[in-house]
């Protein structure tokens, strides 16, 4: 019956320990410099013109990628921009090709992505110069690194992380089918908004016609001339049978008038003749002299 005694200084995880400290040593590192800050995060293009995907050709996530993105919008172009995604060579490569692409600016964005794996299968997306590799491309990088439960340094400082190589896609570019619906429900409002206007342009024109021909030279003098006949007939009617009363009336006061003064005058006159007449008699020989009878 042997006994052992262990006196433990130090200890860590196996394999992966040592990693997983590495990589949250990095991490810190970087946070501290700000490479993750949301600040720097640069929005993705609503809807790509190409996209280069930097991942292995022969990998399962190319395959997703691009089953994906035929199905959701297959008018974008796909570029696939080859590199080890595994080994020591894999770093520096994927390195390369980003500073590449980001100096011929022919993608609308980039996708780094590769299939899922151990911790050590993945460590190549937990280098220092891969991590401020996408921080300083010129284009929007989005992160797609094995699966759901998959974290890499890459993940962190990209525009944006994807859980999976298929997610990544969803992302990337928007549905056809979705796009073609809104077209239609705009293209409907459109169509209502454009026969809405040109009835009310319409009805706007025919009031201007209406206010021209109305305000027309023409029109006013055949206004005017109908006018003009409306009052001369109206003249017609009413002037007359006033100024033909007025004048009678006028003719009626008159005749009294010269009816009054002739008979003033008559009867002065009448007198006068009278009182002559009477002293005509008066120094008449017939009433002074005699006659005989003989005579």
């Amino acid at each position: 019956r042997g006994e052992f005694q262990l006196i433990v200084e130090h200890m860590e995880e196996s394999g992966e320990g040592a990693l997983l400290r590495l990589m949250q040593e990095l991490k810190t590192r970087l946070v501290a410099e700000g490479l993750f800050d949301a600040a720097l995060k640069r929005a993705l293009p609503p809807v790509p013109r190409r996209i280069g995907v930097i991942t292995s050709p022969t990998g399962a996530a190319i395959r997703d990628v691009l089953s994906v993105i035929a199905r959701r919008f297959p008018l974008v172009e796909i570029e696939i921009l080859p590199v080890p995604v595994q080994g020591r060579e894999a770093a520096p490569a994927i390195v390369a090709m980003l500073s590449a692409a980001s100096t011929a600016r022919r993608h609308d964005v980039l996708l780094l992505t590769r299939g899922g794996g151990s911790l050590e299968d993945l460590w190549s997306f937990n280098d220092e110069a891969l991590a401020r590799a996408i921080r300083a491309s010129t284009i929007p990088v989005v992160s797609a690194v094995g699966h759901e439960i998959d974290f890499t340094i890459a993940d962190f400082v990209a525009d944006l992380r994807a859980a999976t190589p298929s997610a990544a896609a969803e992302l990337l570019v928007p549905d056809i089918l979705a796009i073609g619906n809104a077209l239609r429900h705009q293209a409907h409002r459109l169509d209502q908004a454009l026969r809405r206007r040109l009835i009310s342009a319409n009805q706007t024109f025919d009031h201007i016609v209406g206010r021209l021909r109305t305000q027309h030279p023409r029109s006013r003098l055949r206004l005017g001339r109908e006018r003009l006949d409306q009052l001369r007939a109206r003249l017609l009617r009413q002037r007359p049978s006033n100024a033909m009363q007025r004048r009678n009336d006028h003719l009626l006061r008159l005749r009294r008038h010269l009816t009054t003064c002739m008979t003033k005058t008559l009867q002065r006159r009448t007198g006068k003749v009278d009182e002559l007449r009477r002293a005509l008699n008066a120094v008449s020989p017939l009433a002074t002299l005699p006659l005989s009878a003989s005579s």
